[in-house]
């Protein structure tokens, strides 16, 4: 089966970094097509797979767009649905990975009689998304796509409830190569040298920084622990957000807090960071999709705090192999990473069982697999 896969970002998101693990078994048989250029594009090409930018320039559309807005935008598209349409006639397939890589790979599927899969990486919901694309997004999908893939039961459910037709859904988590998550001890002891780590017990938030990651409610929750606990950000503003860097860094310097939060931005070893970490937090204030960063703390072996909402349900059950927090509530995080502090034989066992239940129900072959029979199957 030849594919032509369609992402809108030249930013390597969690949605991407699945693309590229679907999309590599394919090899030249597989096509991405990028709306923007960037490091994801390099990310794709040092892991062999084709890749393409089709867009000479950004499309001016993000998730709370209105309807005019939309309109607008539609000038930008014309050039791109009919390179894509042209692309589209050499593959068997067009998989739409992103919402804006729908609407252009319906309209594309459309005009080149080729077959649509959307990949739902999101949570279909008014938190997100503004109604126009909401209503975009489930339309182009019921009138379009032969298969969506959703990431959890909860963008299932979300795309259920905002009207999708429950005969084109299914469930397919993301999935990883739990060989990339071996580290080696003397890299890590490396590591926590280079960041003054050594005797500390560190908390890691791996995630792109965001009004609704949460980074501010772990920084709050760590103004409540003992002085030895620091905290590692990593990770950069994705989409404009430069402005929320900016509060994070007044939040510290208020808090007093200065040499116990560091921020490292954008970093390509996440395992042998995540390694280095005593806990990993995730904080979103909003449902998650998946929680990609979770499944990967788990296969490095450490214990997960997260926040209760969405498909980070599926992933963690509390007490056996992770921790399960309220959104938004620093005072329940806070006394969470204190209890990993002081129980550690507790805690070694929870991170132990998250190892074992990730490296069985997120392998990447297995996964592969389950992807490749839907689609022989349902097209």
């Amino acid at each position: 089966m030849k594919i032509l896969f369609l992402d809108q970002s030249g930013k390597p998101g969690g949605a991407e970094l699945c693309l590229i693990d679907i999309a590599k078994p394919y090899g030249d048989r597989a096509l991405v097509g990028l709306f923007a250029d960037g490091p994801f594009k390099d990310l794709l090409q040092q892991n062999n797979i084709p890749v393409e930018v089709l867009a000479t320039q950004a499309i001016q559309v993000r998730k709370g767009s209105s309807l005019l807005q939309g309109f607008k935008s539609l000038g930008q598209l014309a050039p791109l649905i009919t390179k894509v349409v042209k692309k589209a006639r050499k593959y068997d397939l067009i998989y739409a990975n992103t919402q804006k890589a729908l609407v252009v790979g319906a309209l594309a599927s459309f005009f080149s009689r080729r077959p649509l899969v959307y990949h739902l990486h999101d949570i279909l919901s008014k938190e997100h998304f503004s109604q126009t694309n909401l209503r975009i997004a489930i339309n182009l999908a019921n009138r379009f796509a032969s298969l969506v893939i959703a990431n959890s039961e909860a963008s299932k459910t979300a795309f259920l409830q905002a009207g999708g037709r429950r005969n084109i859904i299914e469930v397919i988590y993301n999935g990883f190569d739990p060989k990339t998550y071996q580290t080696d001890e003397s890299d890590i002891n490396k590591l926590q040298r280079q960041l003054g780590l050594q005797g500390k017990f560190v908390v890691g938030h791996f995630s792109r920084l965001a009004p609704w990651k949460g980074q501010h409610i772990l920084i709050d929750a760590l103004a409540k622990c003992p002085p030895e606990v620091t905290v590692i950000l990593v990770g950069d503003a994705l989409f404009g957000e430069q402005e929320y860097i900016q509060d994070l860094h007044q939040q510290v310097t208020q808090l007093g807090l200065e040499n116990r939060v560091k921020f490292l931005g954008f970093r390509s070893d996440i395992p042998q960071l995540m390694a280095a970490c005593n806990l990993v937090a995730h904080t979103s204030t909003s449902p998650e999709p998946f929680g990609r960063v979770i499944v990967e703390a788990m296969l490095c072996g450490k214990p997960v705090v997260a926040a209760k909402a969405g498909g980070v349900m599926e992933l963690v059950e509390h007490g056996l192999n992770g921790f399960l927090v309220t959104p938004g509530e620093p005072e329940e995080l806070a006394q969470v990473i204190i209890t990993c502090l002081q129980e550690t034989e507790i805690t070694a066992t929870i991170a132990n069982n998250a190892r074992i239940t990730a490296s069985l129900r997120f392998d990447v072959a297995t996964i592969n697999q389950q992807i490749a029979q839907l689609l022989s199957h349902r097209l």
